[in-house]
């Protein structure tokens, strides 16, 4: 961003003005305004404003530096203005970073940088891409697709990898709901007042999971605050979209109150049934609250702090097609998560931190059928704990992170479940490490997990098999190279050994799944899953395009899918799906381009492609065609205009039993503006998804069959940071 908005006021012979993050429109502090020339400078205040007052009417050159932000140069005309009030746009330093460390932060490595170029949404485009739910907004990430019954219970599949082989967590908490267990089930979390989502890959997924292949979805609210400003917080939020009449309000805000911080959430979602080009999807309505309080005593040494939230959803899953209802079936639920985290530090050239978190989550799910009775029941409880040891740099190594985990999960069931209520166990211990020689840098990733899953009571003569106590010692690792060829190009290799033990269903389920519409058959005998994963990658970048492409290769023994037999049971005329370990491959490669063309124009393009295989050489169920990306954007400081087409390829690639799919090509354009009223800052973005009004099928969505994705859509998002 090179310009800078300007405005007229009523001051006098003065400057003055806000500086604010242009990527996400939040004020930056501490920023060094200097006019060149003379030892007249200012310094933003926590607000981002700064003011000069009885200055000379003529020309000022103007520098404004940040340690975190790219260098800005502009002039101002005092001569023509008296007066000039200023909204100065900084640029932060995704590429070289500065080699100056952050009080509290570690030094981002290469791989750091790179991952925020590629596998990160956040500030304007995080605004821009908001929808529904999680996976929804990152539907046009590469390498990312969809997973869905209905527009509420949607998951993001990576490279071809559902299920909890892809991890979602909310600042680095495993975030404990049923969406990994069926496509029937939704995420419980509200994506609308989130800071940042970034998809892990590579050995740092290892601090939170043991699936290398897969990856980790987290998302960043600071919902317990780590740092203390100097007044108070605020934003206010609305979104709305056309496709299913939905709206959305969220307040948030920070209060400090030293040495303690407050941040309170709130925000209402309300959805009708989502209209398709060629008619209404019944049953896909969603209600959704959310709210959270979080607070910290911060001082010198660390913080000590706390936060609760609460979530509430409920939404239909559509009927219409073979074993399902007719008029579809209705899912409540809610999670309560109570969070607890310390941190730390120490003041010498070793250890850097100690970190501590505990979270005690409370998860009710119940569906219901058309009459209004409970058909399937759930009650989750989830104590989650981890211990953290952050390290500084050591001879060969950099930063890097040892660590212990506790997760113990009780699971009960009611209605017409036939799963056996379970307990189940996970001890781990992990080992994260980054180092560099000359011009190679590394992380390497290492984990170690206990699982134990215990039926509350065995079943020795089940019709499946034997329903006991099973127990699962795995390990995983995962290395990463990265090799400088030049400043600019880069190229890597990352080898990993992945290992993911059986869920509760898979091992134990033995019935009907009413809103899945699925008899599911589960395997007590399964054994854990375990592969091995190759990738490389050639990463260019520099001020004016960024360019990288990965290929890669990955090799499972046991992989768990639950598969259609292509039977029904009569009993309840659902078509029965059977979970079972196969030998299993995945390959395929991924794009992405960003070119500023211009100062004002850039282009984008992204591709993904995967391909799974059963060791046979069959096709494996649930992978996505080949899809892509292009975009063309204008952009200045405050104001974007885009142009994209998203296409996908046809997938006649499938299982026995499953449908293929046809290829599309659909249309959207986007606007977003940002100004600033006083010391408000505003931003309103404007999506129009599938301006032809298309009809197109999503591969990997359950109701594909009855009715298309949405049509035209338009969407309209609103935030005030006060």
């Amino acid at each position: 961003m090179y310009s800078t908005s300007i405005y007229s006021s009523g001051m006098k012979s003065g400057l003055s003005g806000f500086v604010i993050d242009s990527e996400t429109s939040k004020p930056v502090a501490n920023a060094v305004i200097q006019i060149l020339g003379s030892d007249i400078y200012a310094t933003s205040k926590e607000n981002g404003s700064f003011q000069f007052i009885k200055l000379e009417e003529k020309q000022y050159q103007i520098k404004v530096t940040h340690i975190s932000y790219q260098e800005k140069l502009f002039q101002v005309d005092l001569a023509q203005h008296r007066t000039q009030n200023l909204i100065v746009y900084l640029l932060p330093r995704a590429i070289n970073l500065s080699p100056v460390i952050i009080t509290g932060e570690s030094k981002p490595t290469l791989f750091d940088e790179i991952n925020e170029l590629s596998n990160v949404l956040k500030g304007k485009e995080l605004q821009r891409d908001l929808s529904l739910t999680l996976a929804s907004t990152l539907r046009n990430e590469t390498g990312l697709a969809i997973r869905s019954m209905g527009p509420a219970p949607a998951r993001p599949v990576v490279r071809g990898l559902g299920q909890n082989r892809v991890l979602i967590s909310e600042d680095g908490i495993t975030s404990s709901d049923l969406s990994a267990t069926s496509p029937d089930h939704a995420v419980s979390l509200e994506p609308f007042t989130v800071e940042r989502i970034e998809v892990i890959r590579g050995p740092k997924v290892l601090l939170q999971t043991p699936t290398t292949i897969g990856g980790v979805v987290n998302i960043i609210r600071k919902e317990i605050p780590d740092e203390i400003h100097n007044q108070i917080h605020a934003s206010i939020g609305g979104y709305g979209e056309s496709a299913n009449k939905g709206y959305l309000g969220s307040v948030l805000t920070e209060i400090p109150f030293a040495p303690f911080s407050f941040k309170m959430e709130l925000s209402r979602r309300e959805t009708s049934d989502l209209m398709t080009p060629v008619g209404k999807l019944n049953n896909s309505y969603s209600e959704n609250l959310n709210y959270s309080i979080g607070s910290s005593f911060i001082k010198n040494w660390g913080l000590i702090g706390a936060s609760f939230r609460n979530f509430e959803l409920e939404y239909g899953v559509p009927g219409g097609f073979v074993g399902a209802h007719p008029n579809g079936v209705d899912i409540q639920l809610y999670r309560r998560q109570l969070n607890l985290k310390s941190k730390i530090e120490f003041n010498n050239d070793y250890i850097k931190e100690l970190e501590s978190n505990y979270s005690y989550v409370l998860y009710r799910h119940k569906e219901f059928e058309n009459s209004g009775r409970i058909g399937s029941e759930f009650k989750i409880q989830t104590h989650l704990a981890k211990l953290n040891l952050n390290h500084n740099s050591y001879g060969l190594l950099n930063n890097g992170t040892v660590g212990i985990s506790f997760e113990l999960r009780e699971y009960e069931v009611g209605g017409f479940v036939f799963n056996p209520p379970s307990n189940s166990l996970n001890l781990s211990a992990y080992l994260f490490e980054t180092f560099n020689y000359d011009r190679f840098h590394f992380e390497l990733g290492t984990r170690y997990n206990f699982d134990l899953i215990k039926p509350l009571k065995e079943k020795p003569d089940a019709k499946i098999g034997y329903i006991r106590k099973r127990v699962f010692n795995t390990y995983s690792f995962s290395i990463s190279s990265l090799y400088e060829l030049s400043d600019i190009v880069f190229a890597g290799i990352n080898l990993s050994k992945s290992s993911r033990v059986p869920t509760i269903e898979e091992l134990f389920s033995e019935g009907p799944h009413l809103a899945a519409y699925s008899y599911e058959i589960g395997n007590p005998e399964l054994k854990a899953e375990t592969g091995f994963g190759s990738e490389f990658f050639i990463y260019h970048k520099f001020e004016k395009l960024f360019f990288n492409i990965n290929f890669f290769y990955n090799n499972l023994d046991n992989y768990i899918i639950p598969r259609n037999t292509g039977e029904i049971n009569f009993a309840t005329f659902l078509p029965v799906y059977a979970s079972e370990g196969v030998g299993a491959e995945f390959y395929g490669m991924e794009n992405q381009v960003d070119w500023k063309i211009c100062r004002y124009f850039t282009f984008i393009n992204s591709l993904s492609f995967t391909r799974g295989i059963f060791k046979s050489g069959a096709s494996l169920p649930q992978i996505p065609p080949i899809k892509g990306k292009v975009e063309i954007r204008y952009n200045t400081d405050n104001f974007i205009i885009g142009l994209s087409t998203e296409w996908a390829g046809n997938q006649d690639k499938v299982d026995k039993f499953e449908e293929p799919t046809s290829g599309y090509v659909i249309l959207s354009n986007f606007y977003q503006y940002n100004f600033q009223i006083g010391h408000m800052i505003h931003s309103i973005a404007l999506s129009i998804d599938n301006v032809l009004n298309k009809e197109y099928r999503n591969h990997l969505s359950r109701v594909k069959s009855i009715l298309p994705e949405a049509g035209r859509n338009f969407r309209l998002s609103y935030r005030m940071f006060i």
